[in-house]
């Protein structure tokens, strides 16, 4: 399954550097569950969104999928990339970008027919680029912003009910950042989605998971409040908490953490492993969830 990485530092930008892909399979693993792209993003000090992608796998080059990047922001965003959806290209890696907003998905939303016919009748198909459910999804969050004056979160709900409404579910976890912003959903309780509020009073340099790692000497030696958001727990901290199924949640620029529920109990449509085409069930094997 594809890797989610979010985190808010506040107001003031952090120094963070990342390593993706840092414990690849083993070698007679890799043609399945290899990654088919990963990607970084990032704000300038004017909020503009900075990227850094590529659309490989790691055994195609693994010097540069290993390659640490030091970056600078309030807000992050990193992607490991299973494709389920759309070949190894550029266009079809993560994060993707719209109206100066980031976003990254883990899952699989199918009837993307039916979701087209939606984009084309509010007037952003296009937005969309190349050939995934995850831009598809984001084009329709997008939609629903332009429309009600900039609330993400409203988009975000309105958006996903609406897909959960008409379309083939199997899950719909995202992050979606800003440069003051972030906001998270796990829907529904199919992958593991974490959050991890630090305050600040303890040391917290260096994470990583078998996919993802992070590490910034700034915040720990200032002692810098975060909150982190994560596919699986990055260290054996007891404050990570799994997010509730439909758990919407947004973290300010104070980084207030606010939580909500509004999405239904269960997607209308709701796909399980056995209902996805080989493709699609090898990218979302499931995680451990604890």
């Amino acid at each position: 399954m594809c890797r989610l990485f979010g985190m808010h530092a506040g107001k003031t930008p952090v120094k963070a550097t990342f390593w993706l892909l840092t414990a690849p399979d083993s070698l007679s693993r890799q043609s399945r569950r290899e990654a088919d792209g990963f990607g970084i993003g990032t704000f300038d000090g004017e909020g503009r969104p900075v990227v850094d992608k590529a659309p490989i796998a790691a055994y195609e080059d693994k010097a540069f999928a290993a390659e640490a990047r030091d970056l600078s922001s309030t807000t992050f965003l990193a992607h490991v990339r299973y494709a389920s959806t759309g070949g190894n290209l550029l266009v079809n890696t993560h994060p993707f970008e719209q109206d100066n907003r980031l976003l990254a998905h883990n899952g699989v939303v199918e009837d993307l027919d039916r979701l087209e016919a939606r984009l084309r009748q509010l007037g952003v198909m296009d937005l969309v680029k190349g050939d995934t459910d995850s831009e598809r999804v984001f084009a329709l969050i997008t939609a629903e912003a332009r429309s009600n004056g900039g609330d993400v979160e409203a988009a975000i709900v309105s958006a996903l009910a609406w897909v959960a409404e008409n379309l083939r579910l199997f899950a719909v976890n995202i992050i979606l950042t800003t440069g003051s912003d972030v906001w998270a959903v796990r829907y529904p309780d199919t992958h593991p989605l974490y959050v991890l509020e630090l305050a600040g009073s303890e040391p917290h340099a260096g994470m990583r998971t078998q996919r993802i790692s992070v590490h910034s000497q700034e915040m720990a030696e200032g002692r810098r409040p975060a909150v982190l958001l994560a596919t699986e727990k990055m260290d054996d901290n007891p404050k990570w908490r799994l997010m509730d199924s439909g758990e919407v949640l947004h973290i300010d620029p104070s980084l207030k953490v606010h939580s909500s529920n509004p999405l239904p109990p269960e997607p209308r449509y709701r796909l399980t492993l056995a209902d996805l085409d080989v493709t699609a069930a090898a990218s979302q094997q499931p995680l451990k969830v604890g």
